[in-house]
């Protein structure tokens, strides 16, 4: 008997179900994982980015004490130096621009999917109230068919 009614509540969990509820119970546990992440995935780029810049920082003031110590006696002509100078900053230009139109290049596709998304949101509840209206034409028009048959 007590596997019977075991079986039973299993049975009415199983007919109480619904594949929407499944659905979205399912898709919204792995979103809101996903979004849960993002503060440690920032986090970790930031930490990255932290070394990058204190191993540049180290390697080019360990740079300065060697320059000093070893280019100054080779007498560098300073156009060169100059001209090393002007191409750095025309390199350091051309990232900087890269960075820019990386970011504005994220930024409209992440408000273009964001759109999309909207879009194909009031698409389905379009959709759905046409549904809802069918189904309740077609309730009435049986409920009228069976009215006439009694």
């Amino acid at each position: 008997m007590g596997n019977d009614s075991l079986q039973k509540d299993v049975n009415q969990k199983d007919s109480n179900t619904s594949l929407c509820d499944v659905l979205k119970t399912d898709t919204s546990e792995i979103i809101k994982k996903l979004e849960s992440q993002v503060p440690a995935l920032f986090q970790n780029y930031s930490n990255l980015y932290t070394e990058y810049l204190h191993m540049f920082d180290d390697m080019f003031g360990t740079c300065y004490i060697s320059e000093k110590e070893f280019f100054d006696k080779l007498n560098i002509d300073p156009k060169i130096l100059n001209q090393i100078k002007e191409n750095s900053e025309s390199i350091k230009k051309n990232y900087l621009n890269l960075i820019d139109m990386n970011t504005k290049y994220w930024d409209a596709y992440f408000k273009m999917r964001i759109s999309t998304i909207k879009s194909f949101d009031g698409l389905v509840h379009t959709m759905l109230e046409s549904y809802a209206k069918t189904l309740a034409q077609f309730d009435e028009s049986s409920n009228k068919v069976k009215d006439t048959e009694m």
